[in-house]
C-alpha cells in the first residue's frame, strides 16, 4: 500500500502530484465551478441574524408600591414582566407603545391589565406597573395615586374614617378610569368649542375652506366617538359579567391563597378550627388507629376547607362585586354623558350637512329655472333669425316694393314671439316647474 494517499487522507489540504500511469484508467477531474458550488452555503449565515429577533430592549415603568406609595423607575424587559406579573405575551402587546390597540381592561389570575387612553398599566395586589411616557396624564395619575393613598394612610393612622375602604388593586383601577373618562371629556368639550361656531359660520357662507374645515372637524369627531365608544364598551362589559369582577379582586384572592397554604402547612389548626371539631389534637393516639383516623381526620379538613372557602367567597364575593359594580356604574355614567355629547354634535353636524344641501338644491333649482328662461328667450329671438333668413334669399316679391313692409314684418314678428314667449310660461306655470 501506497504511503501518499494514506498522506492525502491525514492532510487533504497538501497538494500531492500524482502522475497517471497507461494502466490506470483516467478519472474525469471536477470543474472549477463545481468546487465552488460544492464548497458555498445553502444559505448564507450573517452574524446579525443569530440574535434573537423577538427580544426587545429594556422598558422604564414606574412602579408605585401597594403599602408605602413610594414610587421608583423600574427597568425591565418584556420577559420579566411575564414572570414577574405572571402575563401572557399578548396581554403585554396591548400596552406596547409601538402598537395601536383600543381600549381594554383585563383581569387575570394575578394582575389587571388596563389600557386607557395614555395610561398604560398592570396593576398587581402588591404594586403597580405604570408603562413610563412623557405624557402629563401619566405624571398627573402617579402623583395623584400616591396622594390618595397618603390620604388613605394617614386616616388610617389618626383613626379616622377613611374616605373609600377600597383595596389597592381598585383604587388604582378607579384613578385609571378618572383620568381617561377626564382626559376624553376635556377633548369633547375642545370639539364641541371649535364645532359650533364653525357650524354656524357654514351655515351663512358657504365656501371651500369652511366645508374643508368642517370635514376634517367630523373626521375627529368620528375617531374621538370610536375611542369614547369602546371604552363604555368595556366598563360595560366588566359590569356585565360577574366573573370578570370578581376576578378583578386580587387582594382578597392573594390573602386566601396565604390562608390556604397555612393551613395546608398546619393541617392541625385548620382541624381544631373546623366547625364540629370535638376530637382533641393533643389526645394519643394508638398505633393501631392512626391509619384510619389519619384518613378521617385528612377528610374532616377537606369538607372543613371547602365549606370555609365557599361560604367565605360567596360572602365576600356578592360584597366585594358590588362595591365594584357601584365604581365601574359611576364612570360608566360620566362616559356616557361623553359619549351623548358627541353624539349631539353628530347630529347638529348632520342637520347643518343636510342644511347646506337644501340650499344648494335650491340654488341649482334656480339656476334650472333660469337657465329655462334663457332657452325660451332664445328660441324666441331665433324667430327673428328664421324671418331675416327667408327674407334674404335671393328672389323679387310685389312685397318688397312697398314702402312700410319692413315696419310690419318687424311688428308682427314681435308679437308672434312675445306671444310664443307668454304661451311658455304659461306652460311652465301650469307644470309648476317655474314659480311665477
Amino acid at each position: 500500500m501506497s504511503a501518499e494517499p494514506l498522506l492525502r487522507r491525514l492532510n487533504p489540504s497538501t497538494p500531492t502530484h500524482i502522475t497517471a500511469s497507461s494502466s490506470s484508467p483516467s478519472l474525469p477531474r471536477p470543474s472549477s465551478s463545481s468546487t465552488f458550488n460544492s464548497r458555498r452555503p445553502l444559505f448564507p449565515s450573517n452574524p446579525s441574524t443569530h440574535k434573537k429577533r423577538s427580544t426587545t430592549g429594556p422598558r422604564s415603568w414606574i412602579r408605585v408600591d401597594a403599602v408605602s406609595g413610594a414610587s421608583s423607575i423600574l427597568e425591565a424587559d418584556k420577559l420579566s414582566i411575564m414572570r414577574r406579573c405572571d402575563l401572557p405575551a399578548r396581554d403585554l402587546r396591548l400596552l406596547d407603545p409601538l402598537f395601536v390597540y383600543p381600549s381594554a381592561i383585563l383581569g387575570r389570575e394575578k394582575a389587571i391589565v388596563v389600557n386607557l387612553e395614555q395610561i398604560r398599566c398592570i396593576i398587581t395586589a402588591d404594586e403597580l406597573l405604570l408603562l413610563n411616557s412623557l405624557d402629563s396624564y401619566v405624571l398627573q395619575y402617579t402623583v395623584e395615586l400616591q396622594r390618595r393613598m397618603a390620604a388613605a394612610a394617614e386616616a388610617e393612622a389618626t383613626g379616622a374614617e377613611a374616605p373609600d375602604r377600597l383595596p389597592f388593586e381598585f383604587r388604582a383601577l378607579e384613578l385609571a378610569l378618572e383620568v381617561a373618562c377626564n382626559y376624553l371629556d376635556s377633548q369633547a368639550a375642545e370639539l364641541e368649542i371649535e364645532a359650533y361656531p364653525l357650524l354656524d359660520e357654514l351655515t351663512s357662507k358657504i365656501s371651500t375652506l369652511n366645508l374643508e374645515r368642517v370635514r376634517r372637524l367630523k373626521s375627529r369627531l368620528v375617531a374621538l366617538t370610536r375611542r369614547v365608544q369602546k371604552v363604555r364598551e368595556e366598563i360595560e362589559h366588566l359590569m356585565d359579567d360577574d366573573g370578570d369582577m370578581a376576578e378583578m379582586y386580587l387582594t382578597e384572592k392573594k390573602h386566601h391563597m396565604l390562608e390556604t397554604s397555612f393551613l395546608g402547612d398546619h393541617p392541625a389548626l385548620a382541624y381544631s378550627s373546623a366547625p364540629g371539631a370535638g376530637i382533641s389534637v393533643s389526645a394519643p393516639v394508638s398505633p393501631a388507629s392512626s391509619p384510619p383516623d389519619s384518613h378521617k381526620l385528612e377528610k374532616t379538613l377537606s369538607i372543613s376547607r371547602s365549606r370555609q372557602d365557599s361560604v367565605r367567597s360567596s360572602e365576600n364575593g356578592i360584597e366585594h362585586i358590588q362595591e365594584l359594580e357601584m365604581l365601574l356604574e359611576a364612570y360608566f355614567v360620566m362616559i356616557d354623558s361623553t359619549l351623548n355629547k358627541l353624539t349631539s354634535l353628530k347630529e347638529y353636524i348632520d342637520d347643518t350637512e343636510d342644511f347646506i344641501n337644501i340650499q344648494l338644491d335650491n340654488v341649482r333649482n334656480q339656476l334650472i329655472q333660469f337657465e329655462l328662461l334663457l332657452t325660451t328667450a332664445t328660441f324666441v329671438v331665433a324667430i327673428f333669425g328664421v324671418i331675416a333668413g327667408i327674407f334674404g334669399m335671393n328672389f323679387e316679391i310685389p312685397l318688397f316694393q312697398q314702402a312700410g313692409a319692413f315696419q310690419w314684418v318687424l311688428i308682427i314678428s314681435g308679437m308672434g314671439g312675445f306671444f310664443i314667449f307668454g304661451f311658455f310660461l304659461w306652460f311652465l306655470k301650469c307644470r309648476r316647474l317655474m314659480p311665477l
